[in-house]
């Protein structure tokens, strides 16, 4: 079974800290199993071995470090990143095309190199907490939703070349670029449309690297009931290796640092009409192997 590594606030109080989940109704409290990771960030700069003691623990865990999940909250994994989040816009070739078509144009043509953006670390919200519905406050008339296969990096380096990246990966979790698609356009630079206030739900835990292949996995997104995107991670025009690689040239990625590796098709604002999020929206994304995503607009 795969480890699932969560950030966690108990009810009763007292400050967030890192677990690992039994089972679906109850938490590992690292710090009381006797382990020496209070938060995430420690848990990745352990890598291997850490991951191996966690398991230890989860094999026969002590009973006064075992939290009932009713009774706490679940952080995303990451709750405050170091820095801003990076991102790969248009990596699925079918997205590229929706958004063309939006724009008239009818002979889509991939991106030759990867296009990086970022969104705020204030963005990150968790699993199940509101997303803010900023088109009825008037900031964006066009909130939309992306889902994304996130990864949390390891190992550090820079000029990571493509045979060696993922060694550099640690997990893996889930993303949603919530984005103001007007924002976006009107800036040029993509960095405001995607960074407001509570818009990069992630969680609900990092699943490790060593127990998960990511590169062909199914990503689905909902809204309400509705199943609004459904593609394979094999269809990223730039894989996980081509992005760890780029983006390190000249550039040092660090322990913890997340990188959500694009949205396939079927956004909101590509649909015809448009149908973009709204209050008492509820969006959920499911990546297998990792597990589901679900947040409501708000």
């Amino acid at each position: 079974m795969a480890l699932k590594l969560v950030t966690f606030a108990p009810h009763a109080g007292g400050a967030p800290r890192a677990g690992a989940m039994l089972n679906e109704g109850e938490i590992l409290d690292l710090t009381a199993a006797g382990l020496p990771y209070p938060d995430m960030m420690a848990v990745i700069a352990a890598g291997s071995p850490g991951l191996a003691a966690i398991r230890a623990a989860l094999a026969s865990p002590r009973a006064a470090a075992v939290v009932k999940r009713a009774e706490a909250a679940l952080l995303a994994p990451i709750p405050r990143p170091a820095r801003n989040i990076f991102c790969v816009g248009r990596n699925y070739m079918d997205h590229v095309a929706e958004g063309d078509r939006t724009r008239g144009i009818t002979q889509s043509e991939a991106p030759k190199f990867p296009q990086f953006f970022t969104k705020a670390p204030e963005t990150v919200i968790a699993p199940g907490a509101t997303i803010p519905d900023h088109g009825a406050t008037g900031v964006t008339q066009w909130l939309d939703y992306e889902a994304e296969l996130a990864l949390v990096i390891g190992k550090p380096g820079a000029n990571i070349a493509k045979e060696e990246a993922l060694s550099h990966v640690f997990g893996w979790t889930i993303g949603n670029d919530v984005t103001g698609r007007d924002l976006q356009r009107r800036y040029g630079q993509w960095f405001k449309g995607k960074s407001l206030d509570g818009s990069c739900p992630l969680g609900p835990w990092i699943v490790p690297a060593e127990d998960l292949d990511a590169s062909d996995i199914a990503i689905e997104l909902w809204v309400n009931q509705e199943k609004r995107q459904s593609s394979r991670t094999s269809k990223m025009i730039f894989d996980v290796k081509e992005i760890i690689h780029h983006l390190s040239i000249g550039f040092t990625l660090r322990t913890g640092d997340v990188v959500l590796t694009g949205t396939p098709e079927g956004v909101g604002y590509a649909m015809q009409p448009p149908q973009l999020l709204k209050g008492g929206d509820v969006v959920r994304i499911a990546i297998e192997g990792i597990g589901e995503l679900v947040n409501p607009v708000g």
